[in-house]
Order: C-alpha cells, then structure tokens, then sequence
C-alpha cells in the first residue's frame, strides 16, 4: 500500500515474480470513469473509490477462501479502506511502501501514459491515514526494488 508513485505495481510485479504468487493491480480494477475523472486531475471521493474497494475485497476473500497467495497492489490510503479490503483477517499482511514527497513527485512525473498524475500526489498525502506499526511492516521505497522483495520476504518468513 501507499501513494501513487510509490512503486507498488513495480514492487508487487518483482515480488510474484520471485514467489510465483498471483499479482493484481488496484489500477485494473478502477472503472473507465474513475479513470477519465483522474487523467483530468480530479481527485476521486469515497463514493468514487467504495464500489472499486469492494471489488478487490471479493477477489481477496476468494483467494483467502481457496488458500492462495495473492498479491494485492493497491493504494488503500485509510484505515476504513483497509477494512473494506480484508476486515483484519490476520492473514492478510499489509506493506507500507513509503519515501519523501519529492520522490514520489519525481517518480509521477516521469511516468509516461498513466492516469495519475503528479498534481494529484498532494491529494493523496492529505488523506493517507499511515497503517499502524502492528498493522504493516514500513518499506523505504528509496531502496532497489531487490532489496525491497527480500525486505517483504524477511516479514512474511518465506
């Protein structure tokens, strides 16, 4: 979890990689219109993001009925959003991916062809609610993305 520009696309992609767990992206599962409203610098309310939640909420509770390792990349900036996700099943293991705004900013404005854009990032820092210590392990995400799997590998015992 975390911000836009964070790197949990890239971190999730390498991470399945090297686990050969499932991998989705939260960007897969927003509606074309959440997508339109965000390419045109508008950021989304909760009504906007509730149902797009719930989607992703299912598809977790289907994995964790079937007793599959998936990989969830997704912003989930509240706490309440978290909860729509995985209503604190303690199977469920939450990844901060954290680093300064200017970071993020740079990251954003050199990506090429995304829906996000920079101007948004402030928008999300204002309604990041941080996970708690005891809820997720905290990733610098200024590290190489291989150090940073390994860091999730260490958390998770794998």
């Amino acid at each position: 979890m975390g911000v836009a520009g964070t790197g949990k696309t890239t971190v999730g992609q390498a991470f399945a990689a090297a686990t050969g767990w499932e991998f989705h992206d939260a960007d897969s599962f927003h509606s074309a219109v959440a997508k339109e409203k965000m390419s045109r610098g508008e950021a989304l309310t909760d009504t906007d993001r509730i149902p797009w939640l719930q989607t992703m909420g299912e598809r977790i509770a289907q994995c964790l009925q079937a007793d599959e390792s998936v990989i969830l990349a997704c912003s989930a900036l509240k706490a309440r959003y978290r909860q729509i996700l995985y209503c604190n099943d303690p199977r469920v293991k939450l990844v901060y991916l954290q680093g300064s705004y200017e970071l993020i900013e740079q990251r954003l404005c050199d990506r090429i062809d995304h829906f996000m854009k920079a101007n948004l990032l402030q928008s999300q820092f204002d309604v990041l609610e941080a996970p708690t210590a005891e809820e997720a392990i905290y990733i610098d995400i200024s590290q190489d993305v291989d150090v940073i799997v390994q860091e999730i590998k260490n958390y998770l015992r794998i």
